[in-house]
């Protein structure tokens, strides 16, 4: 017999598998397999082993198989992680400002929210080269003394003519609902608007403080030419900080009800003369 006649016949050679009752040994099944069929089932039994082991890698068993899926979830927690602690580490900075800012109000200093005293701040020349905002002892008095209000008498009444050439932009349109009452200790007026009006610059000038206090919320502060200064109280968002040049009609702020001085939303206004308070009535119109 030749070579491929034996090869044939290894091939061809048929093996039955019977399936008996274990009791009585009666057939219940039978089938019979060649070589090569067998030789096929074993390769696709091996191929669907193969695939369900790379799927189960891939995905249930993946934090046990798979490297690069354990140091995808190691990244991602990481990531979580590092956001939280950024996160936890803003809010505790806010918070020591905050009581930074108590404890320097509770000296009777005034701080801004970038934490510098207004003293400290550092006015410049603008672009086109002008010096228009310098600070004098009457300036200086009031920051100094900005949160420790006034007593009665204290100032010298200034009549508008001070500013007849001098034009200011309205802060907001909106209903006077408090005058100018230095007897009273108010020093400015109370404008009342529509929710989250803007407020305006009532002229050109540098921004000399921008803080929040307890009694009046936040509050910002310009300095103008010939040491005018205007200061607007209970506003719920600043817009400029320290430093920060504006011009007449510039927003600076949004209109708000915050600190423990107001009973609702409105805008305090007030103007500084060299250390004298004036009435805003007498320089703008505000329907």
């Amino acid at each position: 017999m030749s070579i491929s006649q034996k090869i044939k016949n290894w091939f061809e050679t048929k093996y039955l598998f019977v399936i008996r009752r274990e009791e009585d040994f009666s057939v219940i099944n039978s089938f019979s397999l060649t070589k090569i069929k067998i030789g096929l089932l074993t390769f696709l039994g091996f191929i669907l082993v193969f695939g369900l082991a790379l799927i189960l890698s891939k995905t249930l068993l993946g934090r046990w198989f798979d490297p690069v899926h354990q140091e995808s979830e190691n990244t991602e927690k990481l990531i979580a992680l590092s956001a939280t602690v950024d996160s936890l580490y803003k809010e505790v900075h806010a918070k020591d400002q905050y009581v930074t800012n108590i404890m320097h109000l509770i000296r009777g200093e005034v701080m801004d929210t970038t934490g510098q005293r207004p003293e400290e701040a550092t006015l410049e020349m603008d672009r086109r080269g002008i010096d228009l905002y310098k600070r004098g002892e009457a300036t200086q008095r009031i920051l100094d003394e900005f949160e420790t209000q006034p007593s009665e008498g204290s100032f010298e009444r200034l009549s508008s003519g001070t500013f007849t050439e001098v034009y200011f932009f309205p802060p907001l349109q909106g209903l006077v609902t408090s005058s100018f009452d230095p007897a009273a200790e108010h020093f400015g007026v109370d404008i009342v608007a529509a929710e989250d009006e803007p407020v305006k610059s009532i002229a050109a000038g540098s921004v000399i403080f921008a803080h929040w206090t307890l009694e009046t919320g936040y509050n910002i502060g310009v300095q103008h030419s010939n040491e005018l200064i205007s200061i607007y109280k209970h506003n719920s968002v600043l817009l400029k900080k320290v430093g920060d040049l504006v011009q007449a009609g510039e927003i600076i702020s949004i209109i708000g009800n915050t600190g423990e001085q107001t009973t609702g939303q409105h805008l305090h206004l007030e103007l500084w003369y060299k250390g004298t308070p004036l009435n805003p009535q007498e320089f703008i119109t505000f329907d």
